[in-house]
């Protein structure tokens, strides 16, 4: 309802003021009046000079809006999925640091120094595999590509003594860098490691009965090119119940891009994207798993199997 001049208060009108040209205002109206055209005008002329910003947008601009859209591990620089740095480093500070062992953290550190150093596992992923490895009392693992072995390292402080590893890689010149900091842990006997092309060792340990159904937990970190070839032998080999875990599925965020808009990334990463489309698409459909893509790291998608 409009306020008219009946309305306006004695004490309103006692409390008007004067301009320099003797003109009254009462209080609280035409002031307001005054203010909010002038706040209008002053929003328009900044509304229309960003306007005139945006249209004299450099192309390099454009270009830097477009990568930010990615998050930081679109220029293939960190391996985490998380935008935030400050975000990243509270977590690591929080809750993955403080409960890292020492030779984790001396694997670490050697680790980069190394040229690949970008392989090495994030700290809080090795944390979270741990902490899921004692939830299901995980006894006989399997790890396909370990590189300096901090994921390995992790995997073997969670299970128990007697447990065991099965770990696969191409070669053992990375391990070697990291392999001084899991015998100074006591977990090496853990671990037997299986040099060559893992499909070989996954062919040949098919051939032998009691490895089926027999392993509780299948880490994935390997070729990207051949994660859907693993897959149907790795179903025969985790236990119904147990958990195949592969690595880097959301792969640096490219995913959820198009390959146009992924042209100016390094040419690994746009050569991998399309394996990795294809595996969260074959584990979206498959009936034997119960999978769940959890954005930790470079994204990992954890399969546990169902029958």
């Amino acid at each position: 309802m409009a306020t008219t001049a009946e309305d306006v208060s004695e004490k309103q009108i006692n409390g008007k003021e004067h301009t320099s040209e003797g003109e009254a205002h009462v209080n609280g109206t035409a002031k307001a009046e005054v203010k909010q055209a002038e706040e209008v005008a002053t929003k328009s002329e900044v509304e229309s000079k960003k306007e005139e910003e945006k249209k004299e947008e450099k192309p390099e601009e454009k270009k830097e809006e477009k990568r930010n859209t990615k998050g930081r591990h679109g220029g293939v620089n960190e391996k985490t999925i998380l935008s935030s740095v400050r975000l990243m480093e509270y977590i690591l500070n929080t809750s993955v640091y403080p409960r890292e062992h020492e030779q984790l953290k001396e694997l670490r550190e050697e680790t980069a120094k190394h040229p690949w150093n970008l392989m090495l596992s994030p700290a809080d992923e090795g944390r979270f595999l741990q902490v899921l490895l004692k939830l299901m009392n995980a006894k006989n693992t399997m790890e396909i590509g370990v590189y300096t072995g901090y994921s390995l390292l992790a995997t073997a402080l969670a299970i128990p003594d007697d447990g065991k590893i099965i770990a696969m890689d191409i070669n053992r010149d990375c391990l070697n860098v990291g392999w001084p900091s899991i015998e100074k842990a006591g977990v090496a006997h853990k671990i037997d490691f299986r040099e060559g092309p893992a499909m070989d060792t996954l062919d040949l340990l098919l051939k032998d009965e009691k490895n089926h159904n027999h392993y509780d937990f299948i880490f994935v970190d390997a070729d990207k090119n051949n994660y859907v070839n693993y897959h149907p032998k790795l179903m025969q080999l985790v236990r119904v119940g147990g958990l195949i875990a592969y690595d880097n599925t959301l792969w640096n965020g490219t995913v959820a891009y198009s390959d146009e808009e992924i042209a100016d990334l390094p040419k690994y990463v746009r050569h991998f994207k399309p394996f990795l489309v294809e595996l969260n698409n074959v584990l979206a459909a498959d009936k034997r798993i119960d999978p769940a893509l959890v954005s930790i790291g470079d994204g990992v998608t954890l399969c546990r199997r169902v029958e």
